[in-house]
């Protein structure tokens, strides 16, 4: 079924639910997220109390009320691919409403529980800055927020930031850093008839398989939060035919390594986990340490109602904890189901996110 018709504005005086759906419905692939950008920044031309400002298709909308702090909340407007998950539907499934179709879970519904807050709270207290960027699910170089971090550095300003991640309406404290790394044999071409003139490369990669296989990951405490880590290999590859004795193989592997450590440090585990192989990093990033002693920070997950969790995969708050400024994880939508062909959002969740992010910014909680 084709994505439904794009609707030429958006409502933001419509309920959190519809939000959601109306953006959903918004196809936004990676790369192709004007349309939603632009209704974004129509939708919140006409409100007085925010400066709002576009940097490609990220649009920033920010209050400047004089507020002792400032609070930073942001929100990826990009999704995976389509694949027959759009237009939206609701279901209902043992008693529970959800809200179907591609971007329910990651991550609209937050994004669009954001957007609602953004035109409605005139007088918070504390000001806020708004951040709803393109690019994050395909290369960090393309990624919005990133691109906004070297243009704009002055609009990250801020004591705390909450990003809207899916983590089912509970707050997931900093992330898990990640790295890829390249292990390389290499043999002698042979014809597979008389192998025994050739070196298989692919059969090098045995024993680095083997260790692999026995390696028990570690789960690390960081600030009161454990995080489990996971050493695993993700890809396999090496052969030019059916009958040559290959003479070169590659096996990736992903590290995803707790917030304590640096991507100096766990690098070197790599390199020294693999020792006798050749090793190349071809990627990495950062995590962030959750920052949940900050008086803020703990305020709000007093407001949430709930105690913090881990994130054990990478998310942009790691660019917020880069930047010095504690970051946490809270938005609508099971973790679980983002990037699925059922990806589904409870809808409960979307009213809970909204209400407490609400009374936190309001100061209806302590």
């Amino acid at each position: 079924m084709p994505p439904a018709a794009s609707p030429l504005t958006l409502d933001l005086t419509a309920d959190s639910v519809a939000i959601t759906q109306a953006i959903c419905d918004v196809p936004s692939v990676s790369g192709d997220e004007s349309l939603l950008a632009d209704l974004v920044e129509q939708a919140l031309a006409g409100a007085s109390h925010l400066e709002v400002i576009r940097d490609g298709d990220t649009i920033v909308a920010r209050t400047n009320l004089g507020r002792e702090r400032r609070v930073v909340i942001a929100g990826h407007i990009d999704t995976v691919p389509i694949n027959e998950n759009l237009p939206t539907r609701f279901e209902t499934e043992d008693g529970v409403e959800y809200l179907w179709g591609r971007g329910t879970v990651d991550m609209k519904a937050g994004v669009a529980v954001q957007l609602k807050l953004a035109l409605e709270l005139t007088d918070p207290i504390v000001d806020l800055t708004w951040m709803w960027y393109d690019n994050e699910e395909v290369a960090a170089s393309l990624n919005g927020l990133g691109r906004l971090s070297r243009t704009r550095p002055d609009l990250f300003a801020g004591d705390f930031a909450i990003l809207g991640e899916p983590s089912n309406g509970q707050v997931e404290g900093g992330c898990n850093g990640t790295l890829r790394a390249e292990v390389w044999t290499t043999g002698l071409r042979a014809h597979s008839a008389r192998s025994w003139v050739g070196d298989n490369a692919i059969h090098k990669l045995a024993p680095a398989l083997a260790k692999l296989a026995e390696y028990q990951a570690e789960t690390v405490e960081v600030d009161g939060l454990d995080y489990r880590e996971g050493l695993n290999a993700v890809l396999v590859s090496g052969g030019i035919a059916g009958n040559v004795i290959p003479d070169e193989a590659v096996l990736t592997v992903n590290y995803r390594f707790a917030p304590s450590r640096s991507v100096a440090e766990a690098s070197a585990f790599v390199t020294e986990f693999f020792d006798g192989f050749e090793v190349a990093i071809v990627d990495s990033a950062e995590g962030a340490r959750p920052g949940l002693d900050d008086p803020l920070a703990q305020q709000f997950v007093r407001a949430v109602g709930a105690e913090a969790r881990p994130k054990y995969g990478w998310t942009d708050v790691a660019r917020f904890s880069a930047l010095g400024i504690p970051a946490v994880n809270f938005g609508p939508g099971d973790p679980l189901k983002a990037h699925a062909d059922d990806e589904r959002v409870d809808v409960a969740q979307i009213v809970h996110t909204e209400a407490a992010l609400r009374a936190w910014l309001t100061g209806a909680t302590a």
